[in-house]
């Protein structure tokens, strides 16, 4: 009977997670739009610069990934993903930034 209650709580959690991490999702994906960030990036295909998903691909096991993703949004940057630059994002506030690298890095 114990072994019951502890799989119906697991999937109780577990289905109640589910829909704050879409919520998330979406407010993330608003904050990247309001940020103008799409309109040089999409979720999943190249446009001006990489998708967000080929971000995500390309940093998943790079435990420096976000403090790196932050600076570069923040100031701008130029190379790595070819001779386009990236504009500075100093008109995003530094936890807005923080927001959507994090939600990029979640991607898959």
């Amino acid at each position: 009977m114990k072994s019951i209650v502890t799989v119906f709580a697991a999937a109780a959690v577990a289905a109640l997670a589910v829909p704050a991490h879409a919520a998330d999702s979406k407010a993330a994906e608003a904050l990247a739009q309001q940020s103008g960030c799409l309109a040089c990036h999409t979720v999943d295909k190249k446009l001006v610069g990489p998708s967000y998903k080929e971000i995500a691909d390309r940093y998943r096991k790079d435990k420096d990934a976000e403090a790196n993703l932050l600076k570069k949004v923040k100031e701008g940057g130029k190379g790595v993903w070819g001779d386009i630059p990236m504009t500075p994002n100093a008109h995003v506030k530094d936890q807005d930034i923080k927001t959507i690298v994090q939600w990029i890095l979640s991607i898959k």
